[in-house]
């Protein structure tokens, strides 16, 4: 029989391999016995291949011998079977039990402190948003100008908080409104959306009119100078030739209900206005730039080859222009007197930039600096710009318009 059988780690559950065993046998009678019995114990402790004892061969007495030897092998072995202390293991278990309590009570705190950072980010968006408002309705002191406008292209998410103003510029052409467009839309939160209205059937009507005007304020007309979302005025550039005063009834009714603020921008000088027109309307025509036409430019180059056309002027209605002109201008201040408003001339703008911040104060905007790429056509003495300049000059002369023949800016 194989004392080391397979039996014997049932028997013996201590057998295994985290166990490691040191056994003897009795010296004197069989110290080789002694030897194969502690290489058997090692070699299933350690899981090596099971060993044959070589006395497996051995005669019936010696195999008798062996038995009693074997019994006082298991008997001692037994005794000195050593395993490690428990109380090492449960210090173990102790120590990997608090590390993992320490590591969750860390994140928990983590987790707890990022909640807190964000409801609180958010609140102090939320009053960032609030505190804004206040001061424009504070600063402006005519809350009722203010909008919260819900348009149906798009939704306004965070900006919809953010009070709008709603505005028109209400000019002539070729009286600096481009350029003054431009310089608004420089500003981060206007979108000035152009001459709309140079569309005829925009203008067909007063219905026409109001519903295309109802869009823009409702920041549903997309244009590239939008900036819909967080936009804090809005509004558009209105030439007075373009159905505004045939029906200013109407415009002004629906700028009154829905607190519209005017910028009127004229021209003082309006024999340069006339110069500008007419050499616009010849290039319309020929095409100097390339065979482009261009009502603005934005280099010196392209200003130069314009500004060489020299338009005739019709000094025989010379006067009567001027008049007209004046005559447009004040009508369209008397019909739209009742509506806020403010009045700029392109020649102030021109000398003193810091009209600008009576705009943006006016729109009830936070200050910034305004920029145009815009370059202007026609510098310096009109006589280098008016080819019967003499027979202007002559008309002119000792009237009311005489100022006009002046180097202005």
């Amino acid at each position: 029989m194989n004392v080391f059988s397979e039996s014997e780690e049932t028997r013996n559950p201590s057998i295994g391999k985290d166990t490691f065993f040191f056994s003897c046998c009795t010296p004197g009678l069989g110290w080789v016995w002694g030897l194969e019995c502690h290489l058997g114990f090692l070699s299933q402790a350690i899981k090596l291949p099971k060993l044959t004892p070589f006395f497996h061969t051995a005669s019936p007495s010696a195999l008798s011998r062996t038995a009693m030897v074997g019994d006082t092998c298991f008997f001692y072995k037994d005794i000195l079977d050593i395993k490690p202390p428990k109380k090492s293991t449960m210090l173990l278990r102790t120590a990997v039990l608090m590390f993992s309590m320490v590591c969750g009570i860390f994140i928990f705190s983590v987790c707890l402190k990022q909640i807190s950072t964000q409801a609180r980010t958010t609140f102090m968006d939320l009053k960032v948003i609030d505190n804004s408002s206040q001061n424009r309705l504070k600063q402006m002191n005519i809350p009722y100008l203010l909008h919260y406008p819900k348009p149906v292209t798009f939704n306004r998410n965070e900006c919809a908080h953010n009070p709008v103003l709603f505005f028109a510029i209400l000019s002539n052409q070729r009286s600096g409104s481009g350029w003054f467009e431009t310089l608004l839309n420089s500003h981060v939160n206007v979108s000035s959306n152009g001459e709309i209205f140079s569309v005829r059937e925009r203008r067909q009507n007063a219905s026409s009119i109001l519903h295309t005007l109802d869009r823009v304020y409702n920041l549903d007309w997309l244009s590239s100078a939008s900036k819909n979302e967080c936009s804090s005025a809005t509004g558009l550039k209105w030439m007075l030739n373009q159905g505004l005063m045939e029906h200013h009834k109407e415009v002004a009714e629906y700028f009154k209900r829905r607190n519209v603020s005017i910028i009127f921008l004229f021209r003082r000088n309006l024999l340069r206005r006339m110069v500008s027109i007419l050499a616009n309307s010849y290039d319309r025509y020929a095409k100097l730039l390339n065979g482009t036409h261009k009502s603005h430019v934005h280099s010196a180059e392209e200003a130069d080859i314009l500004s060489k056309y020299k338009p005739i002027i019709n000094s025989t209605s010379l006067l009567d222009d001027l008049k007209d002109m004046e005559m447009k201008a004040a009508k369209a201040l008397e019909y739209f007197n009742s509506t806020r408003h403010m009045i700029l001339y392109y020649e102030d703008l021109m000398r003193n930039h810091t009209k600008l911040k009576d705009v943006q104060e006016f729109l009830g905007l936070p200050e910034m600096e305004l920029t145009s790429r815009q370059v202007k056509i026609h510098r310096g003495p009109l006589s280098d710009h008016i080819q019967n300049w003499d027979d202007v000059n002559k008309t002119l002369t000792g009237t009311v318009y005489e100022s006009f023949l002046e180097a202005d800016y």
